[in-house]
């Protein structure tokens, strides 16, 4: 989850799902803001407040993420410069598995089931052709931006680190991951605690009501964001940024050319493709060698 939120356009929410973890992920954070969890804390009984919050499994997620992009943003901020024909067509393919794999997951297909994938996925589509805008470098707006962030990052389709890029944040934040600015880096953290344990608990209650159309709305998303990990793109119109880098602001994507770097494009977005089966065929196996 932590290395697929680093990418502007693939999504942490997209990897829970197909662990098979991602609702128990949301019911976990949302018992953070419940009476459950404060006032067992309040008088101090920690094993059941722990209990209430599942804190051995956040624990897991949430280090595995921080430690993903702590470890991997710097690698992945490189080769976003210097490959992102090939690191798109892996995410590519994660994102195209992804899609069938989370549909699986739709018990009863209806009309307004389909209806509900074809209509988050043109607006997917249109969320992420928006153009990045610029933005205020207050602290304010560091904590919005973490709190929007966050509410992308745990949807299948919307990346995290693509709504930063909208509010023209992805870069600064990156940066300051990079260089350890614990300053930025803590009102991002701020605004995302926040939006998290609001937001989760309107994912628990559509889950709990409305499952399927649910789980069709997150595939439709996924599959219009599709239109931001196209791997072949061109620059229309770009900004620069408050350090000198110039940041696409209008991309279009095109078809690629024949040749060598197509092939081996093709075979790494097969590997994502084969991760995703892998990682999924994985999630349905307990420790015990047996299917869940």
């Amino acid at each position: 989850m932590g290395a697929a939120d680093v990418v502007p356009g693939v999504s942490g929410g997209t990897m829970a799902f197909i662990l098979g973890i991602y609702e128990e992920l949301i019911g976990s954070i949302r018992a953070v803001g419940t009476t459950n969890f404060w006032r067992p804390l309040s008088r101090g009984r920690i094993n059941e407040a722990a209990a209430a919050i599942n804190l051995k499994f956040l624990i897991a997620v949430l280090a595995g993420i921080l430690i993903a992009i702590v470890s991997l943003a710097r690698l992945l901020e490189h080769l976003l410069e210097t490959q992102p024909v090939y690191l798109w067509s892996f995410f590519f393919g994660l994102v195209l598995a992804s899609v069938f794999v989370v549909a699986r997951r739709i018990e009863h297909w209806k009309v307004s089931t389909w209806v509900l994938v074809l209509s988050a996925a043109v607006a997917a589509w249109i969320l992420v052709g928006l153009v990045p805008l610029q933005t205020p470098d207050a602290w304010w707006f560091f904590f919005l931006s973490g709190a929007l962030a966050i509410c992308a990052m745990i949807l299948p389709g919307i990346s995290g680190a693509f709504i930063l890029l909208l509010l023209g944040k992805y870069g600064e934040v990156l940066a300051a991951v990079n260089a350890r600015d614990l300053v930025t880096i803590g009102w991002v953290a701020l605004g995302a605690i926040l939006g998290l344990v609001l937001f989760s608990r309107v994912l628990t209650w559509l889950f709990r009501h409305y499952h399927d159309l649910t789980v069709a709305a997150l595939t439709g998303l996924m599959l219009g964001s599709l239109r931001k990990i196209w791997p072949w793109k061109v620059d229309i119109a770009w900004i620069v940024d408050a350090h000198g880098a110039r940041v696409p602001t209008v991309q279009a994507n095109v078809l690629p050319e024949p040749g060598s770097q197509f092939a081996i494009a093709i075979a790494i977005a097969l590997a994502g493709m084969l991760a995703v089966i892998i990682l999924e065929k994985r999630a349905e196996i307990d420790p015990h060698g047996e299917k869940t």
